[in-house]
């Protein structure tokens, strides 16, 4: 395995593959960081039923619908296939919940060092063979760099092809990378919160003077007729007059606060309207 040069880092252009299924909470902010350090990005989607798909195609992110076995050899094939443009150096990313943002810088650099083939791979810490002599399609990739030649190469490999059977002419590199321990993390408060989603709801609906204004005002309305009552009944301190009154002072208060959300919601939602129009993101309805 030979030890690539250095003279040819700077020339070299970058294409980043995001390897991914049901990432919508992150694949904004993954292209985004992606094309700070890459010529191109493109998502290599594995069949995502939720709005991964469409929300990086609003960023103008070109997305592949890759159906097949997840390994190396395919992956390779179906890129080759696949009619994209011929770049220097191809990034693959195998974006899973163990994977973090922080980690792509790392995996940049080394798609910048020239390798013809970059596997990094995840295995137990109990699992000690040599990586020789792992089967290349039964490998658990976290990242793989290749350039045009080692595309190729590993695209005519077989599925029973071990690591060790790799061209001997091209710059190889096969790392472990050992499984991340998973820390119990908060979550975010877009899953973690029933509140979060049903605020949303409502501005997506667009009927907040509806779910508020009419009752509220109903609740105002009456609080506010029967507080004329509630002065004469105020004569006679007893634990029904005390009752009655807060009852009203309460129906009140919420009859206004329904008031105040329903406008509060419809001004929102304007809001989000005139900012999906700005940006001409796809309506929902």
């Amino acid at each position: 395995m030979k030890t690539p040069t250095v003279n040819n880092v700077a020339r070299q252009k970058l294409r980043i593959v995001l390897m991914a299924r049901d990432v919508e909470l992150r694949i904004v902010s993954l292209i985004v960081r992606a094309r700070e350090g890459a010529d191109d990005v493109v998502l290599l989607d594995l069949g995502s039923n939720d709005s991964t798909v469409e929300y990086a195609q609003e960023v103008d992110c070109e997305v592949l619908h890759f159906n097949d076995e997840v390994n190396s050899q395919n992956i390779a094939s179906y890129l080759i296939n696949s009619n994209l443009e011929s770049f220097d150096s191809t990034l693959i990313l195998s974006i899973t919940d163990e994977w973090r943002l922080r980690d792509l810088p790392l995996s940049i650099n080394r798609a910048r060092e020239g390798w013809d083939i970059h596997l990094s791979h995840q295995v137990d810490e109990i699992k000690n063979s040599p990586v020789d002599d792992f089967t290349l399609s039964e490998v658990d990739l976290q990242h793989i760099v290749l350039s045009c030649d080692g595309m190729k190469s590993i695209a005519k490999m077989s599925t029973q092809s071990l690591v060790s059977e790799l061209d001997e002419s091209l710059r190889v590199r096969i790392v472990q990378a050992s499984k991340s321990v998973k820390i119990p993390q908060r979550e975010s408060l877009a899953t973690a919160s029933r509140f979060a989603q049903l605020f949303y709801w409502m501005l997506e609906t667009k009927h907040p003077l509806l779910l508020f204004g009419i009752p509220g005002t109903v609740l105002f309305i009456l609080g506010y007729r029967l507080s004329g009552n509630v002065v004469g009944a105020l004569e006679e301190l007893n634990s029904t007059s005390i009752g009655v009154t807060l009852a009203t002072i309460a129906m009140t208060l919420i009859g206004l606060f329904g008031i105040m959300v329903a406008l509060i919601l419809y001004i929102m939602g304007k809001q989000v309207e005139q900012i999906q129009s700005q940006y001409n993101w796809p309506s929902r309805e």
